[in-house]
């Protein structure tokens, strides 16, 4: 994107994307180099990538005088410390998924997605019009944290099993790599939760360390090779109805930016935000082709899992909200605006998706 039209998109004003002016910002601009660490090996493109199109649009937008490095997980630090770096200031930011850090607050988890919480529009939504970016970063800044949106992998699918799940009985003693709250969910129903960051996951499912992994969808899916290991294939991933990640923000270095390069990263990181939901869209049909072709076994979860798997969900909530006042705060302002989306949902979406799968079984 030429930087006159980004400024356009920054919202800074047509003096700013002016012929005469834009040089004179440019000067202006004070030069800032900034290390990023990703939460996300290089081979998954698309949720890597990412951080990648952010960095690359920041410099283009300021003649490069805002150079943003990114890097791997594990290059700086691993793929489940990148909010310590970015907290302790190692790092000046990172590209991550909010629910990793579960274990610091359970609050953290709204960030990303929760168990038959919002999908991926409700999500952003939610975040950029519903208030929610402004209550999730009331509970970061306590943990020295500004958060931008920035991707979404839209659902989830149910992940991968080296056993048929036929009843919850089934995932009783299941060792399975599921991320977040999600995990005290299916702990609920016997399962025993592990979270591995994406690239250690198949080594751990061919060793028989897990039983069972989810992860994104498809397309990541295809290219880390779960389906060798273990072929039955389950959806949907009701832990993900739209898992959104984050550009975490170190806050000093936050409050140290100036109003233009605030308004570009925001705008970078929306412009990412797009990139990594309509690139999944586009690559996760032919990867499923490929992957049932390959062999893999394509199962929905039955109604009695997922009604299981909804009451543990409704169970966990509440055990939470009654030592958790900031979770408590979130899940209120997030439900009550989930309720109101799918009134609308169910009136215009549902029902013109609901038409369309059936026509198209139809021919």
């Amino acid at each position: 994107m030429k930087r006159r039209q980004f400024l356009k998109t920054a919202g800074l004003g047509a003096a700013a994307a002016g012929t005469i002016a834009a040089p004179a910002i440019a000067q202006s601009m004070p030069e800032l180099k900034w290390r990023l660490t990703s939460s996300f090996p290089k081979s998954l493109d698309t949720i890597y990538g990412a951080a990648e199109i952010f960095a690359k649009a920041v410099a283009e937008a300021t003649d490069n005088k805002f150079q943003i490095q990114v890097f791997a997980a594990g290059e700086i630090v691993p793929g489940l410390q990148a909010a310590d770096a970015v907290q302790n200031g190692t790092v000046e930011m990172c590209h991550t998924a909010s629910y990793y850090y579960f274990g610091k607050d359970p609050t953290f988890a709204f960030g990303t997605a929760v168990p038959f919480g919002l999908n991926s529009r409700m999500q952003n939504a939610w975040q950029f019009y519903g208030g929610g970016m402004d209550v999730m970063n009331e509970f970061y800044g306590k943990f020295n944290i500004h958060a931008i949106p920035c991707g979404n992998t839209g659902c989830q699918m149910g992940g991968w099993f080296r056993k048929e799940i036929k009843t919850p009985e089934d995932f009783n003693g299941l060792k399975m790599r599921i991320g977040g709250f999600a995990g005290r969910v299916i702990g609920k129903l016997g399962a025993v939760p592990q979270q591995i960051a994406g690239g250690d996951i198949y080594p751990a499912l061919e060793k028989g360390t897990l039983d069972a992994c989810e992860w994104v969808g498809p397309y990541d899916d295809e290219k880390l090779g779960f389906y060798k290991v273990a072929k039955y294939y389950y959806y949907p991933g009701w832990w993900e109805g739209g898992a959104m990640l984050h550009n975490f923000i170190n806050v000093a270095k936050w409050n140290s930016l100036t109003p233009t390069y605030k308004s570009i990263l925001r705008t970078a990181s929306e412009m990412a935000n797009t990139a990594m939901q309509s690139k999944y869209d586009a690559g996760n049909p032919a990867a499923l082709k490929r992957l049932v072709a390959g062999g893999a076994v394509l199962r929905p979860f039955s109604a009695d899992v997922m009604d299981a798997c909804y009451k543990a969900s409704n169970d966990v909530y509440r055990e939470t909200m009654a030592t958790n006042a900031p979770f408590k705060k979130v899940y209120d302002h997030m439900m009550a605006f989930r309720g109101d989306q799918y009134l609308w949902w169910q009136v215009a979406e549902y029902s013109f998706d609901t038409y369309q799968i059936r026509a198209r079984a139809r021919g």
